[in-house]
């Protein structure tokens, strides 16, 4: 009985995908050291969340920009020699950052430079990494697949914290960049041992009339529309992750623990949820569960953003991580089994400008309602905003309240 609630194992009998999910689960572990290390410095140059929330901005635009063009690349090229330059760029930003902190320049530009060029990769990476999951298993896999990915970041973003925070108070940043830099290696071998993965079915050019019409087929669909919206109210309203050093230098004293422990809060709940995900594909009414778990994120990150002890705000926030992991597989899958092959690339570029997209405007967001109403007005009212929102506007579509998957057992 417990076996059908763990998570599903059967796709890491797929070789490619296994040293794909080894690749991330090592290399996601310095994604985490560098978040809490960029915010941190950041933060010590300017004492000011909004700049902080800035980073978002510099995350964003190459997200939007290359994250459409690089689905439509995806569709049209090899996917796995388009992975291999996208992981050569962002691991060129990693040792651009990691650069700037040896030479301790304290340029506020240099690091939102290097914060882009990072998300110029992760732009191209994305996307084709997304469509080449379907390519190499079999349709009933993909959702269990999905659990797995959400499970190997989450234990990544829990490492990579906790990993950055005893970095930062051992060695400084160029320490913790460091780490990023070598542990990146696991990645970019999983892409040199994939297969070659030429494009299959009709092959557009891919300009901007190959990235419209990846658009325009989310338009026409209800259901993969809501998809993308109720995870824009998701992160646009309710993620605070630009309010944590302040939330550190206010309640906890400045603690790097307390940092630490704040930026592995969601990835602990998120790797309970998948852990336990083995439900999920059983789920059939998809778009009312999607509300719902969305609106338990709001409602937790609200709780979180009361508590002033830090045990309370880490549970908090862990419950709001297994709601957002769950949305994630929902989400993903629904798009992945959606969508035709030679449109996979496009609409993955789409879906991970709106999901690596809306926590960067969710930062931008946080930073300066923190300005105007202060730290626990811009935490708890985004919160709430973000349960009542969703609950409205998920649950008032027909297509996508009524929207049922195909059971995957």
């Amino acid at each position: 009985m417990v076996k059908r609630h763990l998570v599903d194992t059967r796709p890491l009998g797929v070789p490619a995908y296994r040293r794909i999910w080894v690749g991330q689960a090592v290399s996601h572990v310095g994604v985490g050291v560098t978040v809490v290390a960029v915010g941190q410095q950041v933060w010590e140059l300017t004492h000011s969340s909004f700049w902080v929330g800035l980073l978002g901005m510099a995350n964003l635009i190459p997200l939007i920009v290359f994250g459409l063009w690089g689905g439509a690349v995806a569709d049209a090229v090899d996917r796995r020699k388009l992975l291999i330059i996208g992981s050569l760029i962002a691991w060129a930003a990693t040792l651009f950052i990691l650069v700037q902190a040896l030479l301790d320049l304290r340029n506020i530009y240099l690091i939102f430079a290097a914060v882009a060029l990072n998300s110029t990769g992760f732009a191209i990476t994305g996307p084709t990494r997304g469509a080449i999951i379907p390519r190499i298993m079999e349709p009933e896999l993909v959702p269990a697949a999905n659990a797995l990915n959400s499970l190997v970041y989450s234990i990544g973003a829990v490492a990579g914290p906790m990993v950055g925070a005893v970095a930062l108070t051992k060695g400084g940043f160029a320490a913790a960049y460091t780490v990023d830099a070598l542990l990146f290696a696991g990645s970019l071998y999983a892409a040199l041992r994939l297969p070659s993965l030429p494009p299959l079915g009709e092959v557009r050019r891919p300009g901007a009339r190959a990235v419209v019409e990846g658009l325009s087929f989310i338009v026409r669909s209800p259901v993969l529309m809501m998809s993308f919206v109720v995870d824009i109210i998701a992160m646009v309203f309710a993620m605070p992750r630009a309010l944590y050093p302040e939330l550190a230098a206010e309640r906890f004293g400045g603690s790097m623990l307390a940092l630490g422990w704040m930026n592995s809060a969601m990835a602990m709940g998120a790797v309970a949820g998948a852990l336990f995900s083995g439900w999920v594909g059983r789920v059939s009414r998809q778009g009312v569960a999607l509300s719902i778990v969305i609106a338990v994120w709001g409602l937790a990150v609200a709780a979180a953003g009361l508590a002033h002890d830090l045990w309370l705000v880490v549970l908090f926030m862990a419950v709001g991580g297994m709601a957002d992991v769950i949305s994630s597989v929902w989400r993903q899958s629904i798009l992945q089994l959606y969508a035709p092959d030679e449109m996979r690339g496009r609409l993955q570029g789409a879906f991970m400008v709106v999901v690596a997209g809306g926590p960067r405007l969710g930062d931008l967001r946080a930073g300066a309602t923190a300005t105007a109403f202060g730290l626990t007005g811009a935490w708890v009212g985004g919160g709430i905003a973000c349960a009542v929102t969703v609950l409205a506007v998920g649950l008032s579509v027909t297509g996508f309240r009524n929207f049922r998957a195909k059971k995957t057992r």
